[in-house]
């Protein structure tokens, strides 16, 4: 780890080394011969106090020398500022790409939220829906079975009232054959007793006892007369009883299409809820598209990014090889060897 602070006299002996070596004791070269230790401040402030103290030690070397440095050392400076206002273009345009992507994204979740609550929402109308849907389906089962029972004793009620129909009528018709058969008789038996009148008496009588059999055998014709009449009476009310039914069941019958209309209109809505189902599903499938692109566009941004440090560091090397540079030109001035200056004076003259 490099140590937080350096000595004067340690960039002395650097500076003195590279020197020695040929090389130009640029900021960087000192501080990579200390070890990349201390800030390339304070090597600056000592390499110039130590210029300073030479003074007219070195001459024009050293002019020659802090001009490259300077030149360089320009240069250097203007490459780290180009670098850095485009880095911070860069940043700054790309903080501002990314705000817009946020901003765009945030908007995206909440449309996707918003689809989602709405998609949640159908759902659960579905869900009820198919829940109304199926207790109509069920009521509508019971109202059939109803019916259906309805019908069944509705149609039971009719055979047993044209049962109760040809009973009546087969009674009707003993009725009047029982009548003609008085009536025939009473003909018979007036002439019978006309003949009577003039036989015996015996056979009066013998009449008279058949009378009376005959009398019997009438009341008990009246009273099956009279039981038919009650039983016609009872299977009119039973008829008018199933009319009823049968109008109730009717009724039944009209509330049952009633409820078949109201499902057929549940099942439209349904359908139609359906049909909004796909349609959200479609717009959350494209918001999805759409956030996959923002991110590649942010990957291509860090990407871009990557490339505009790798570029820095490409500027940094190429000052670092200025600084190279202007140590082989230096280490070449040094070895240049000095005019001299053996000719005569003027006050030798």
């Amino acid at each position: 780890m490099a140590r937080s602070g350096i000595y004067k006299s340690e960039v002395i002996r650097a500076r003195d080394k590279l020197v020695a070596m040929g090389r130009y004791p640029s900021i960087d070269a000192v501080r990579q011969e200390l070890g990349n230790t201390g800030s390339k401040a304070t090597i600056h402030r000592y390499l110039k106090e130590i210029d300073e103290e030479e003074g007219g030690k070195v001459g024009a070397k050293v002019a020659i020398s802090e001009s490259l440095h300077d030149l360089v050392a320009r240069l250097a400076g203007r490459l780290n500022e180009e670098a850095d206002a485009r880095i911070q273009e860069l940043n700054a345009r790309h903080a501002s790409e990314m705000s817009q992507q946020r901003e765009v994204q945030s908007k995206t979740e909440a449309e996707s939220a918003q689809l989602r609550e709405a998609l949640e929402r159908c759902m659960n109308d579905l869900a009820e829906e198919r829940a109304r849907h199926q207790n109509t389906n069920e009521l509508l089962q019971r109202e059939m079975t109803a019916h259906a029972t309805a019908n069944q004793k509705i149609s039971d009620m009719e055979d047993r009232l044209q049962a109760e129909e040809e009973h009546r009528r087969s009674l009707e018709e003993k009725h009047a054959s029982a009548r003609e058969s008085l009536e025939h008789f009473r003909a018979a038996s007036k002439d019978q007793r006309e003949q009577e009148q003039r036989q015996h008496e015996q056979q009066v009588l013998y009449l008279q006892g058949e009378l009376k059999n005959l009398g019997a055998r009438l009341l008990q014709a009246q009273h099956e007369i009279t039981a038919i009449n009650q039983e016609g009476a009872r299977l009119t009310s039973q008829l008018a009883q199933s009319e009823r039914s049968l109008h109730e069941a009717r009724a039944e019958i009209r509330d049952l299409k009633s409820a078949k209309a109201e499902l057929d209109s549940a099942t439209q809505r349904l359908h139609q809820l359906e049909r909004q189902v796909v349609e959200l599903e479609s717009r959350l499938s494209a918001a999805n598209d759409l956030n996959s692109e923002l991110e590649a566009d942010r990957t291509n941004d860090q990407a871009e990014i990557r490339r505009l440090q790798l570029d820095l560091a490409a500027s940094q090397a190429a000052a670092e090889t200025h600084d190279q540079f202007a140590a082989k030109i230096q280490a070449w001035i040094s070895q240049t060897p000095k005019p001299t200056t053996d000719g005569p004076s003027v006050n030798q003259r």
